[in-house]
């Protein structure tokens, strides 16, 4: 049910939508125009910035929907899940209704836009994954493969915060879920609404940097597939090119 009424057909009241994001020198990237989109849609912004040494904090409250930044003078970029329950925690003290996880390179389809309002103003379910597809080379089309497939299931970005509820996350240093692995026990909604991920969308070089960044940080493959990270330096991966759809407003 995502027609912004409750069970039994009640009327409720709008729900605040709370962005949570964790960024590390973004400024020269995606991150502006991610915080101009989400601004769009969202009420608020909640960011943890682990140690950039660019512009990125200056960036992010630049934009009026930011209603908290909390910089790290140290990064824990090498122990990621301490930084997930951080922004966590820091998203918790904005009373938040609904908490949607986003990076800083991730883009909501308009059609996934449209939808927002009415997935957090139901009362039947607690969480809500979407299709998340990774851009390749360029921001036209998304790579699909043995190795680059998530796509193909939903992934939960959006659920609906719970004042007392256990959280926790997997002590993991790399790949670290991006929200609570106890949410997943909660009534969730998978969709089959759409999110681009720009991540690996820029130039070769920008990927051979990442391919060598996850090496150092998992070079026995403890935290990922040695041979998916291999994947990433492909020469020719298959690309599709991407189609949006029509919005659908309410």
């Amino acid at each position: 049910m995502v027609n912004g009424l409750g069970k039994g057909g009640r009327k409720k009241t709008g729900n605040k939508l709370t962005a949570i994001m964790q960024v590390r020198n973004e400024a020269g990237r995606y991150l502006e125009a991610a915080l101009a989109d989400l601004s769009g849609f969202v009420d608020e912004i909640v960011i943890v910035d682990d140690a950039s040494t660019d512009e990125t904090p200056e960036l992010a409250l630049s934009f009026e929907k930011v209603v908290k930044l909390v910089q790290n003078k140290e990064s824990l970029f090498h122990k990621e899940w301490l930084l997930r329950e951080q922004l966590w925690r820091a998203a918790a003290e904005t009373s938040p209704d609904w908490l949607l996880a986003v990076d800083a390179d991730e883009f909501y389809e308009d059609y996934t836009k449209a939808a927002m309002r009415g997935l957090i103003n139901q009362d039947e379910y607690d969480t809500v994954s979407f299709r998340m597809y990774d851009f390749w080379d360029s921001v036209t089309h998304y790579r699909e493969d043995e190795w680059w497939n998530l796509h193909q299931r939903q992934t939960m970005t959006l659920v609906r915060y719970l004042p007392g509820y256990h959280y926790a996350y997997p002590k993991r240093a790399h790949h670290a879920p991006r929200l609570p692995f106890t949410y997943s026990a909660l009534p969730g909604l998978d969709t089959d609404l759409r999110i681009k991920h720009y991540g690996w969308a820029g130039s070769s070089e920008e990927r051979q940097a990442k391919y060598d960044r996850y090496m150092k940080l998992d070079p026995l493959g403890q935290w990922g597939s040695l041979a998916h990270y291999a994947s990433i330096l492909d020469p020719n991966p298959k690309l599709i090119r991407w189609q949006e759809r029509e919005r659908q407003d309410e």
